[in-house]
Formats: C-alpha cells, structure tokens, sequence
C-alpha cells in the first residue's frame, strides 16, 4: 500500500510560480511510476506530468511543456512538480498518483485509470 500527501498548493498571481510536493510512503518508491493530474471546476480529469521510475523517462501534456517541471527524489520518496509562468487557466486541484511499473508495462502513463494510487490533492489557483 502506498500513500500520497501532496502540499504547495496555493494562490498566485498570473506569471507567477509555484512547487507543488507529493511525499509517498511505502517501499520501493522507485519502482513506481508517478504522474501529477489536475481537475478544473466542471472539467474532467486531466493529464499534467508524469516521471518513470528512475526519472529518465518523463512526459508532459502539451500544455504545461516548457513551463512545468517533473522531477523526483528517490531517495526522499518524493515527486515534485515545479509550475512557472502560470496562467488562469491553470487552476484546478491538483493530484499525485502512483504506478507501480517493474519495467513491464507499455500502457499510456498519460491515463489516469493506469494509476492505483492517489492523493488528496492540494488547490493550485492563479488570478489573473
């Protein structure tokens, strides 16, 4: 079992940053897959970022590429999400999921049905 606990959510004005953590517990947090997700008012679901185990493999939803960076400790068991030049649009909830991935799944990491973990999620929201 494997949990998640986001933080560094927050207001923050248009242009402006943020970096969100998801601290996991658990064991062998580096076999595990980790995708960041995010949910707007009245919108579904949808991908932001996800990092593979190592961290070598790493992809990003078109429309946070060049502004958002994934990147994980695998020795803190921790995924960060750093989110510069913010827009409006970026407002949502913002969760951390899990994957466990022995190196043999070819699924889209971009699904959030292929996570088994999740967190509470932690409010992002820029004024404009």
């Amino acid at each position: 079992q494997v949990q998640l606990a986001e933080s560094g959510g927050g207001l923050v004005q248009a242009g402006g940053s943020l970096r969100l953590s998801c601290a996991t517990s658990g064991r062998a947090f580096s076999r595990y897959a980790m995708g960041w997700f995010r949910q707007a008012p009245g919108k579904e679901r949808e991908f932001v970022a996800a990092a593979i185990r190592s961290g070598n493999s790493i992809y990003y939803t078109d429309s946070v590429k060049g502004r958002f960076t994934i990147s994980r400790d695998n020795v803190k068991n921790t995924v960060y999400l750093q989110m510069n030049s913010l827009k409006p649009e970026d407002t949502a909830v913002y969760y951390c999921a899990a994957r466990y991935d022995d190196g043999s799944f070819h699924g889209a990491f971009s699904r959030d049905y292929e996570y088994h973990y999740w967190g509470q999620g932690t409010q992002v929201t820029v004024s404009s």
